[in-house]
């Protein structure tokens, strides 16, 4: 259980508080801490939560469920590795539980890799400003990534926004999804080449608005997180 602060006011911590501090502040049971560690780690946390299941609903469970599990398991992240690590890790695992729940008979990691050359390159049209391509707009051009990524099989999906949404490379990768990083090169060269066909004539590219989790939505996972903590008398 994470004792209740009464010997520090951290209402100024903020973006550019150390992470150990806001840890050490959030096992103390500070309410603000648990908020912007909730902030910070929303993108990445939705992404890879949306990277396993199919929609936008199952992933803010998922994303709500590894708050919960991290923040009441606290006192057990000794800082051998970094925050966003670990919570990864239990992201990924409560999303999997999630597809074994939902899909008992689905199997997660089935897809027989073929030899692909893993150095190939997605192009983006739309990079060129001469091109038509170009003057779709960003809230439109997320629009169609979302929807061509969305339709990736999640085996192809996941280390995609691992890799290109949230820029985590191919080694860190393979540690968290327990995958050779040759097969994690494969998968992101299959994941590519599916894309491309389907937006090499349509986007101006750039991954890194896909599946945002920001504004209303990130205030409302930090209000209901920390409602359950509360009433779980983790807060």
């Amino acid at each position: 259980m994470i004792a209740r602060s009464n010997h520090q006011d951290i209402a100024h911590l903020g973006g550019n508080t150390p992470e150990n501090a806001l840890i050490a502040a959030a096992k103390d049971g500070d309410e603000a801490a648990v908020r912007e560690l909730i902030r910070w780690m929303n993108p990445r946390i939705f992404r890879i939560a949306r990277g396993i299941v199919t929609s936008d609903v199952e992933a803010e469970d998922v994303v709500q469920e590894t708050y919960l599990k991290a923040f009441t398991q606290l006192d057990k992240f000794r800082g051998d590795a970094q925050f966003s690590t670990w919570i990864t890790r239990i992201a990924i695992n409560t999303a999997r539980m999630q597809i074994r729940r939902v899909r008992p008979q689905e199997e997660y990691d089935t897809v027989a890799e073929d030899q692909q050359n893993p150095d190939f390159l997605l192009t983006f049209p739309g990079q060129d400003p001469d091109r038509p391509e170009a003057a779709l707009g960003r809230a439109q051009m997320r629009v169609l990534l979302e929807e061509a990524v969305a339709l990736l099989p999640a085996d192809l999906r996941l280390p995609f926004l691992m890799r290109e949404a949230e820029s985590m490379s191919v080694l860190a990768i393979a540690h968290d999804l327990s995958l050779n990083p040759i097969t994690v090169k494969t998968r992101l060269f299959r994941a590519r080449r599916r894309l491309r066909t389907a937006l090499e004539d349509r986007i101006q590219g750039g991954f890194d608005a896909i599946f945002p989790f920001d504004g209303a939505r990130c205030v409302g996972m930090a209000d209901r997180v920390v409602a359950e903590l509360k009433a779980s008398k983790y807060l």
